[in-house]
């Protein structure tokens, strides 16, 4: 939970002290002095910070199962007996840790919410209906995942296994519940929606709810076998339309917190595009909903330890050195136009340089330069892949002497996305991706690229991927565009059923029969 504690003596000023905590649900404490402000449902949504942007579960199985990223073996290390190389060739099986990871994440989560559902008594009508979109969140991450779930509401309950058209079923009633009608269409009136329309990022409100039911009617048709893509566009335009959130263009910006002194080409302000991901990120005008990530008291944000290579410590005077991990795919690192604004902001590339503009060296190179240098090439997936082999995923931008746990706000429904889920329903909807052309183009602009005249299923589903990289969409996007199974750098064609996670057998084993293993594993 979260506790703000603002001394009376300061209530004109905007100072405010922020800490997590654990304890008792209460509203308001009062003092001479203090005013204590305990916000009750705090604790479910911190579980959203679990896996979520760190190794070893959600971010991880989104990411390297897809044509974005990769972890090479680097000589063994990262080797991880093939769990990282399964998870690239879709060779995974019900044991991979992660899948297990990931499961026990989202379900944390459920059990979160559901212990605070059980008194309702104890919250408002706004805090239970943002309680049950939040639990609607976790599940459809358990949809998306695995598909064929247990819908559990109480925890002294066992229900039977659902249907991933059941478990689809009970999180849209519960996200329309939440929004205080039975159905999205053109003529909603959600001015009495308990969920508000109060614009805190960190919890759910009508548009967040209405921006996950967009996400989830675009992918109806993977998750039900039913197409929704009417009312996928109908959701997205309600909150692109409503004017109470804008595209972080020209004009938005923040400070540079990863500006080195020593290097001119550093810029003082990070505006637009690379605004939305900064450090301190907080209060940006795109993010419509997303997760509260802080190096002090929100920890599980480690990208900077993931992605960079050890010797970048030196770059950003980070207090942990990085692990050397995480890598961009050459083909979708050249997917980007040069002159696109992304490309710059989304990637790690060439020689690298330290605080004061040196070079930055790495003395157990093999290759033959002793510098540091980030080469989009990778040369294998295996035990002689280069250390400093791939552009580095660098969209949540690093901080000077940064922790090992980053402050960056990672967004769980942002408009930028919106108008991609907008364009894309459209165009599925009448068959003609043109349709989508103005949806797309306005996101290009921003990229300042030019806009396009004519558009393909191929063409959107490349720009979705370079306005979504490194933001766990890939996976779920391929499989809509049927394009997961696919062969790709280091990776035959997969079969089909890989394209619904196992569940995981810890589970299978623990359910004493309630868990039946998805077709194929």
């Amino acid at each position: 939970m979260f506790l703000v504690v603002v001394a009376s003596i300061l209530m004109t000023s905007c100072t405010d002290l922020s800490e997590e905590l654990e304890g008792e649900i209460t509203h308001e404490i009062r003092d001479s002095s203090f005013i204590i402000v305990v916000d009750p449902i705090a604790g479910p949504y911190s579980y959203l910070r679990s896996g979520t942007a760190s190794h070893g579960s959600i971010f991880t199985i989104q990411e390297l199962t897809t044509d974005e990223m990769c972890i090479t073996s680097k000589g063994g290390d990262w080797y991880n007996e093939g769990t990282l190389i399964e998870l690239h060739q879709h060779t995974y099986t019900p044991r991979h840790p992660f899948l297990n990871n990931a499961w026990n994440h989202n379900y944390r989560g459920v059990h979160e919410c559901n212990i605070r559902l059980k008194k309702p008594d104890s919250f408002n009508d706004n805090e239970i209906a943002q309680l049950q979109a939040l639990r609607a969140f976790f599940y459809m991450r358990l949809l998306d995942l695995f598909g064929n779930v247990k819908i559990v509401t109480e925890e002294d309950e066992d229900p039977s296994q659902s249907t991933r058209e059941e478990v689809f079923d009970f999180l849209e009633n519960e996200l329309l519940n939440a929004l205080g009608i039975s159905e999205v269409t053109e003529n909603m009136d959600l001015s009495n929606s308990p969920l508000g329309e109060k614009q805190n990022a960190y919890q759910i409100n009508t548009y967040g709810a209405l921006g996950l039911l967009s996400k989830l009617y675009l992918n109806a048709e993977i998750y039900k076998g039913e197409p929704m893509y009417t009312k996928a566009a109908v959701a997205a335009s309600y909150v692109i339309d409503s004017g109470r959130y804008s595209l972080c263009d020209e004009g938005c910006s923040v400070v540079n917190y990863g500006r080195r002194n020593g290097v001119a080409t550093d810029p003082q302000f990070l505006e637009g595009y690379a605004a939305i991901f900064s450090p301190y990120n907080e209060g940006n005008p795109e993010h419509i909903f997303s997760i509260n990530y802080d190096e002090l008291r929100g920890f599980g944000m480690n990208f900077s330890q993931m992605n960079l290579h050890y010797s970048s410590q030196y770059t950003y005077n980070l207090e942990v050195q990085p692990w050397n991990g995480y890598a961009t795919l050459e083909e979708f690192y050249n997917s980007y136009d040069d002159d696109d604004l992304r490309k710059k902001v989304n990637f790690l590339v060439g020689p690298q340089l330290d605080f004061g503009g040196n070079a930055i060296l790495d003395y157990d190179f093999d290759d033959e330069d002793i510098q540091l240098n980030y080469s989009p090439e990778i040369n294998e997936i295996g035990t002689n892949s280069l250390r400093e082999a791939g552009a580095r995923p660098a969209k949540f931008s690093y901080q000077q002497f940064g922790k090992s746990d980053m402050n960056n706000d990672f967004p769980l429904v942002r408009l930028g996305d919106l108008y991609l889920v907008r364009g894309e329903a459209k165009a599925r909807n009448t068959g003609n991706w043109n349709e989508a052309l103005d949806d797309v183009n306005t996101i290009r602009a921003r990229a300042k690229i030019n806009a396009l005249t004519s558009l393909t299923a191929v063409e959107f589903l490349a720009e979705r991927g370079r306005e979504m990289f490194q933001e766990s969409s890939r996976r779920t996007d391929l499989i809509r565009f049927g394009q997961y199974t696919s062969a790709w750098w280091e990776k035959e064609i997969s079969p089909d059923h890989v394209q619904l996670f196992p569940i995981p057998q810890e589970q299978i084993d623990a359910s004493v029969g309630s868990l039946v293993q998805n077709p194929g594993y």
